[in-house]
């Protein structure tokens, strides 16, 4: 298969462009430079929005787009971050429709959901997306999903997947669970031992591979771990924590961010308090691949001795 990556300069894309490439030709559209990449890998350094971008899709004959060029960083003006992320999503919809390109494959965040109070234990992939209501800054991400799901309903002919992981975790990840497991005193919200999963990168990456196989279309909530309380994992990490009240460590936290001296906003605090259990069957029936971290081996570099060391 031809396969455009969008977004090939992020960790994430680079490495799902080396698995790629084993079995399939691959071509990366990403405006960020990407030195380093492997000679056979092509990477037009364009942005998605513009003509360039159109063109690399109109003559480049293929057969399936994965769409890792959603932003995350909250940081960026609201403004810009609705133009990269839901401008650019409904730009590329347009070329993969006019183009007549048979796959689609959005990776999108089972963050979507939302960490409402009101969540039911095991979260369907027919569920609302209600993150927005208590994270402002997730909006766009919301209607990225939104807006592909609005495509697969509208273009049958087209295969189209959205994979919506669990918090992705690795030794390489920047994210907010990441970066939570990597500090050496870990605080927690006081009365609070919420359930928790996560995915390993590497089991992403896989789920990513089998979602490009011909005839798997739907959207998938993924997951590398069965629902643990977050206080397992603590406990596993072997790390001291220090119990807080939530409003001083909301204020904390809202101080920190605007004046820059953290990664983690402070509405990533509800993912503490009221997370979202994903209900997976539906990926380990139709995607034919399972995961292969367990917890342990996913926790592994962010152990004390580990981080010591």
């Amino acid at each position: 298969m031809r396969i455009c990556v969008t977004g090939i300069s992020g960790r994430l894309g680079r490495r799902v462009a080396q698995l790629l490439r084993r079995k399939h030709e691959v071509v990366g559209i990403d405006q960020r430079a990407s030195p380093g990449l492997p000679a056979n890998i092509v990477h037009h350094q364009v942005d998605i929005r513009r003509r360039p971008a159109e063109d690399i899709l109109r003559n480049g004959k293929f057969d399936a787009v994965v769409h890792l060029g959603v932003v995350h960083n909250f940081r960026i003006p609201s403004e810009k971050l609705y133009a990269r992320n839901v401008i650019g999503t409904e730009t590329l919809l347009r070329y993969v429709s006019k183009y007549k390109i048979k796959k689609l494959v959005l990776l999108s965040s089972g963050d979507v959901y939302g960490p409402m109070p009101t969540n039911s234990h095991f979260i369907g992939e027919d569920a609302p997306l209600m993150a927005s209501q208590r994270f402002p800054e997730v909006r766009t991400l919301v209607a990225v999903d939104r807006a592909v799901q609005s495509f697969f309903w509208r273009h049958v002919d087209i295969e189209t997947v959205i994979l919506r992981p669990a918090h992705i975790v690795g030794p390489h990840v920047r994210n907010a669970p990441s970066n939570y497991f990597r500090l050496r005193i870990i605080p927690k919200i006081m009365g609070f031992d919420p359930i928790v999963q996560l995915i390993a990168e590497d089991d992403l990456l896989r789920y990513i591979e089998a979602s490009i196989e011909p005839g798997v279309r739907g959207v998938f909530n993924l997951a590398s771990t069965d629902p643990v309380p977050l206080s397992r994992i603590l406990k596993a990490l072997g790390k001291p924590t220090l119990p807080v009240p939530y409003p001083l460590f909301r204020g904390f936290l809202e101080r920190a961010w605007k004046y820059r001296l953290t990664s983690f906003p402070a509405p990533e605090l509800d993912h503490i308090r009221f997370n979202a259990v994903l209900d997976t069957a539906r990926a380990r029936d139709e995607l034919k691949t399972l995961p292969e971290r367990s917890l342990y081996e996913i926790l592994e570099p962010f152990r004390a001795e580990t981080v010591d060391d």
